[in-house]
């Protein structure tokens, strides 16, 4: 183990325990041969910086903590990534916790921050934590929420008006001129997916005769999806659902693959299938995946925007950046793509 100090590289290379700190810190300021000579004695001695000291006397670490909702979910990973990005331009790193959609996950990710002093905090939240998000401002911590709106919280955010995208979903859906829509998904309580399911009843509540069945599953991945089959299938063919809108790309996925497999339904002619997020895994499914599209990584970058501002100056108001979602068609619902469709299943 390294035991060698500041004051032993200093006293190494003939010069002050300032100058040595300013090489490591600021080495703009120091003469280039000075800089040579201290950056040799670090070699010589083996010397390691200490930055957790270094971070602790500064009050802050230059880490960021990011508490994801679900990381199997490649959504969130793109968002990291942009995130990731933004933050190493600014010579911090991240650190992510996944709460898997578990509050008392989220809970213990959220104490092991405040205790590590991180830079910032960035949270697509699980629970309600506006308690614990306010006892993180108090401590000097700055907040923003990912993909959920902080409208009315005090805090800055970054989300996708997902009432707007659910609408654009079954929209789509109805001018297709699908009639029996059903909305698949699990924990409607998550405001992202409860906005989703009102999005898409403002669409059918537009269309006579059209008609919105929520079918829920117990996750949203694709192994929930491919069991939505079965129970869809097992149905009368005129009592199944002509569209269908999966609140994200995974659980739409697994119903595509599902689907493909039993051969006892043309997609998109007897079954459209629409998901949420248009992950990369979208496009080159055997099925090409319709979706509603989030700009991930720029939703990641953006929540790093204003968690540096608010870092910087603690009394800027706090912003809510919504963005827009887009519509993305492909062979899933694409009717003019049915024949090529029909024998993909066969």
């Amino acid at each position: 183990m390294n035991t060698s100090s500041v004051r032993d590289v200093a006293a190494h290379a003939g010069v002050s325990v300032g100058t040595v700190s300013n090489v490591l810190n600021r080495p703009e300021k120091v003469l280039p041969e000075t800089v040579s000579r201290v950056q040799a004695s670090i070699l010589a001695l083996g010397f390691i910086r200490n930055d957790a000291a270094r971070q602790l006397r500064a009050g802050h670490s230059q880490t960021i903590g990011f508490i994801v909702l679900q990381a199997g979910n490649p959504f969130f990973n793109d968002v990291a990534r942009g995130a990731e990005d933004a933050a190493r331009r600014e010579g911090l790193s991240i650190l992510i916790g996944n709460s898997d959609e578990d509050a008392d996950r989220e809970r213990a990710y959220l104490d092991l921050f405040e205790q590590q002093r991180v830079h910032g905090v960035l949270v697509s939240p699980a629970g309600d934590i506006s308690v614990r998000l306010e006892n993180l401002r108090r401590r000097g911590i700055p907040v923003v929420l990912v993909d959920r709106s902080g409208e009315g919280s005090g805090v800055s955010s970054v989300s996708v008006d997902d009432i707007a995208g659910g609408r654009m979903a079954v929209e789509h859906l109805l001018s297709l001129g699908r009639r029996h829509i059903a909305i698949l998904g699990a924990h409607f309580e998550i405001p992202q997916v409860a906005e989703r399911l009102a999005g898409a009843s403002q669409a059918v509540d537009r269309v006579p005769g059209a008609m919105l069945e929520v079918v829920e599953v117990d996750e949203l991945d694709a192994l929930a999806g491919r069991s939505a089959c079965d129970e869809l299938i097992a149905r009368r063919p005129q009592d199944r659902p002509d569209g269908i809108f999966a609140v994200n790309d995974l659980v739409a996925l697994g119903l595509l693959q599902a689907l493909v497999m039993t051969e006892e339904v043309r997609i998109p002619d007897d079954i459209a299938v629409i998901g949420y997020d248009d992950i990369d895994f979208a496009a080159s499914a055997v099925v090409p995946l319709s979706s509603i599209r989030q700009p991930s990584r720029l939703i990641g970058r953006r929540a790093i925007e204003l968690l540096l501002k608010q870092a910087a100056d603690p009394t800027v108001p706090p912003q809510q950046v919504v963005f827009q979602p887009e519509l993305v068609v492909r062979s899933s619902t694409a009717a003019s793509h049915g024949a090529a469709l029909e024998d993909l299943t066969r």
